[in-house]
């Protein structure tokens, strides 16, 4: 089978970036892709530190994967960076890297990688939307309680009293405000279990 120059493959990617770094921390190669989106002053990163594209507080997380790399040649370490977008702000992408040699003299570090911002904003408002649930579904629990409990109790007592009164000797004008009164909570009481059954299901 013939052998394929995985550079050359991957050079004109429009989902992935290559790039090499050199033993003096600046870019020795740049796919398209990579130039593309992260270089905007228009001409190349190639032979830039490779500082100028990533956040300053990610610099440490390649310094401490490209150590591994170098103590672990054969193992392949990835690490998630965010890049500048050329709007004041960032995107996040994901890479693997490993060392690279040249007959056990270290030349860099090669590294593959791609944009997983959408992916990362994805996530972050499925974790909102859940505690957005979880709390809603606490407030209809609380609900529930109160409607089953707080407000039910006073409402039995007055359809209690108010079935005292009905067998009591009243006239005929505070019977009918009486019976009034009964079937009102008793209507109210209906439309709670209702809704209390339901916040239950």
């Amino acid at each position: 089978m013939q052998q394929i120059d995985i550079n050359l493959f991957l050079n004109n990617s429009a989902y992935f970036y290559t790039i090499a770094i050199g033993m003096d921390s600046h870019y020795s190669y740049v796919s398209n892709n990579y130039n593309r989106n992260f270089d905007f002053n228009n001409d190349s990163l190639l032979g830039k530190h490779f500082s100028v594209t990533l956040h300053p507080d990610d610099v440490k997380i390649c310094a401490e994967v490209g150590q591994k790399c170098f103590e672990n040649p054969d193992k392949l370490f990835s690490a998630t960076l965010r890049k500048h977008d050329g709007r004041g702000g960032f995107v996040v992408t994901q890479w693997e890297m490993q060392a690279l040699f040249n007959k056990g003299e270290p030349l860099g570090i090669f590294c593959i990688g791609h944009n997983i911002t959408e992916y990362i904003n994805t996530q972050s408002q499925l974790e909102t939307a859940t505690t957005e649930i979880a709390s809603k579904n606490d407030q209809l629990e609380e609900i529930n309680f109160i409607q089953s409990h707080v407000i039910r109790k006073p409402l039995a007592n007055i359809i209690g009293l108010a079935g005292i009164l009905s067998n009591m000797d009243i006239d005929h004008n505070h019977k009918d405000i009486n019976d009034m009164i009964i079937s009102s909570a008793e209507e109210l009481d209906t439309a709670i279990r209702h809704i209390t059954s339901k916040a239950e299901h």
